[in-house]
């Protein structure tokens, strides 16, 4: 079974914690569409990964068995002491590149997306990593460290961040000083001049140190979060896409050949002069940013709420089916497509898009048609009864409302 299933209790366990802790602090740290886009992209991260993360694990095993130069014993303490280290080491590189190279970069923003710091952040996940992800690791497989210990240290790695994502830890001394922590984190996802591409360390902050990226979080100089050009929708779909779209629109009209190609490699923002002439990019103000907002009645809320629960309560149980891609049978990927296409509509009818309360109502439907012609003819009102409320309920994109960023 995929690990990840039995980390989905900790995960949501955490995140009751931490709203608890900071409701008794009189803090409100979570806001219910930016919730559902950042976790609802977390479960289709996951379920694409089904599909997609065999690509890069396929790619390493065969460089292990191609180009290893020595092969290292997976039974071995210090093999997975130094196989952690090492795969920490380029984690900082495959993060710090995902700052500077443009189309590294079109993959990672999904996770600076969200316009606050929690632990829902966290499970932000991109679906695109995998196209270039896995050059950054393949020095482990031409050491010799056994895909199953690699597969292991980069779970842990990556389960190893989830806490620091979280306002509510404050900062931890000589912890600090050595290790990616809540207070380093949070500068690295800061858009403000001080804090912007600084603290890319996985578990180690001590790369940053070593090579000139480490930026130390200031009470004088209030982190605000999210991108410097928002996103500013709950669209899951789109919030992989915009990067990209955008890198290949200018790609196809620049007139210079070689700009066509550099766009991808170069940093974010980077325009190719004849564009930067005709269309130059507004001046980053972050006085001006204002988080994105959409109003959501009571009853819409709670309908929300409660559907996104059920939503990742259904993409959860896609995971545990899936014992080794792909998924069972023709109807388990209709599954995993259903559970991905709901979270979508959800997500724009949340943002008040008009066609989105049709398209959450049909997506509902079909489960209603499913659980007939499976059997399970007894939950179907469930889905018919949401379908309906959908529909009443969905919210106007005119009641949306906007809130100054860093409040």
């Amino acid at each position: 079974m995929n690990p990840i299933v039995y980390a989905i209790p900790v995960f949501f366990g955490l995140i009751a914690l931490e709203y608890a802790i900071a409701r008794a602090r009189g803090r409100h740290v979570y806001r219910l569409g930016d919730t559902i886009n950042s976790i609802g992209l977390g479960a289709i991260s996951q379920i694409s990964g089904l599909y997609l993360r065999v690509l890069g694990l396929g790619v390493y095993t065969l460089a292990h068995q191609s180009l290893a130069l020595w092969p290292l014993p997976a039974d071995a303490w210090w093999v997975w002491v130094f196989a952690l280290l090492f795969y920490d080491f380029q984690y900082y590189w495959h993060h710090r590149m995902g700052h500077e190279v443009g189309v590294l970069w079109a993959a990672h923003v999904v996770h600076h997306q969200s316009e606050d710091y929690n632990l829902g952040t966290a499970l932000r996940q991109s679906s695109t990593g995998f196209l270039f992800g896995w050059i950054f690791y393949l020095p482990l497989a031409i050491a010799g460290i056994p895909p199953l210990v690699f597969g292991v240290v980069a779970l842990m790695d990556l389960l190893y961040q989830y806490w620091i994502h979280t306002e509510q830890v404050g900062r931890l001394g000589w912890f600090d000083r050595v290790f990616a922590s809540p207070s380093n984190h949070r500068v690295h996802h800061a858009v403000n001049d001080r804090y912007v591409d600084k603290n890319y360390g996985g578990i180690l902050i001590l790369w940053d140190r070593i090579f000139g990226t480490f930026e130390d979080e200031r009470v004088d100089d209030k982190v605000v979060y999210g991108t410097r050009k928002p996103l500013r929708s709950h669209d899951p779909l789109w919030a992989n896409l915009e990067v990209y779209v955008a890198l290949a629109r200018m790609s196809w009209r620049t007139r210079n050949v070689i700009d066509k190609l550099r766009v991808w490699l170069k940093p974010p923002g980077w325009q190719p002069p004849d564009l930067a002439a005709s269309e130059p990019h507004p001046p980053f103000r972050i006085e001006a940013l204002r988080k994105y907002d959409p109003a959501l009645g009571a009853g819409a809320s709670v309908f929300a709420g409660l559907l996104f629960v059920a939503l990742i309560g259904a993409g959860t149980h896609v995971l545990a089916l899936n014992a080794g891609p792909p998924l069972p049978g023709v109807s388990g990927h209709a599954y995993a497509g259903w559970v991905v296409t709901t979270l979508w509509a959800l997500g724009r009818w949340t943002e008040g898009w008009p066609p989105a309360a049709a398209c959450l109502a049909v997506a509902l439907l079909l489960a209603v048609a499913t659980l007939v012609w499976a059997g399970t003819w007894w939950l179907a009102p469930l889905p018919a009864l949401s379908a309906g409320v959908a529909w009443r309920l969905a919210p106007r994109r005119s009641a949306a409302r906007v809130q100054r960023a860093g409040v």
